[in-house]
């Protein structure tokens, strides 16, 4: 199995949830092998049988696991560790505490791992308390050099900007993208991406040239009434994905 996401013209990833192994390949075949799946560790009582569950998500996608914490709960960082050292996924979700204990139980570099940061509402900073503990002191609002240096040395492969709330943070994002691009660090933008600034949101990583884009969209493509994501909503963000690219 690969560790390595297929990403559209080696540049763009859609990372998307999954309600069932069944909603996983549709969605894996809707676009066209370009997408991670996301399972959230939070929906599992123990490790066994979180484990267990997404060995069937990575057989069905060939390994386009992205393991997940749940509404970016920081309480679930170590099970997220734990169970991904086992099934190897090609994607983690991680909060900035948690990058560093994930890599060194990976035992490798392939996977990606992102680590949560948070906007500040100063252009050129991120809180990066996002921890268990973290999260509930006083942001720390760090620099964006200094910050990726840092998810650098924890080993992380990129930012989860997180909340986005859609272009809410325009500036701030912006200068996320930019930072990412000269340090050579990927970008997860998240929250609140819908269908309608999802094309905004991923140009603006695109022209800042950051190397690896991995867009997460989530409620918003949903079905509130079965809980899957929407085949047909990913096909069409595959054709926004690829209309940045142009």
């Amino acid at each position: 199995m690969s560790l390595t996401p297929n990403y559209l013209e080696n540049r763009i990833c859609l990372n998307v949830l999954a309600n069932s192994v069944e909603n996983a390949k549709e969605c894996y075949e809707a676009a066209e092998g370009h997408v991670i799946l996301g399972v959230l560790s939070k929906n599992y009582d123990t490790d066994e049988n979180a484990i267990e569950d997404m060995k069937k998500y990575q057989a069905a996608t060939n390994n386009a696991l992205s393991v997940g914490l749940g509404a970016g709960d920081p309480n679930q960082s170590q099970m997220v560790s734990r169970i991904s050292s086992v099934l190897q996924p090609q994607h983690i979700n991680q909060v900035f505490t948690g990058a560093a204990t994930s890599r060194a139980l990976l035992g490798q570099e392939e996977t990606i791992i992102n680590a949560l940061v948070s906007p500040t509402g100063k252009v050129g900073y991120v809180n990066i308390a996002t921890g268990p503990l973290s999260s509930k002191e006083a942001p720390a609002e760090v620099p964006l050099a200094t910050a990726i240096a840092l998810l650098k040395d924890l080993g992380a492969s990129s930012i989860k900007y997180f909340p986005m709330k859609g272009l809410a943070h325009k500036e701030e994002y912006e200068a996320v993208a930019k930072a990412c691009a000269e340090h050579d660090f990927y970008l997860e933008p998240t929250g609140g991406i819908d269908l309608e600034n999802f094309e905004e949101i991923v140009q603006i990583a695109v022209d800042a040239g950051v190397q690896k884009i991995i867009p997460h969209v989530y409620s918003s493509i949903i079905d509130s009434a079965t809980g899957d994501t929407r085949p047909e909503d990913v096909k069409t963000l595959l054709a926004m994905a690829k209309n940045t690219l142009k």
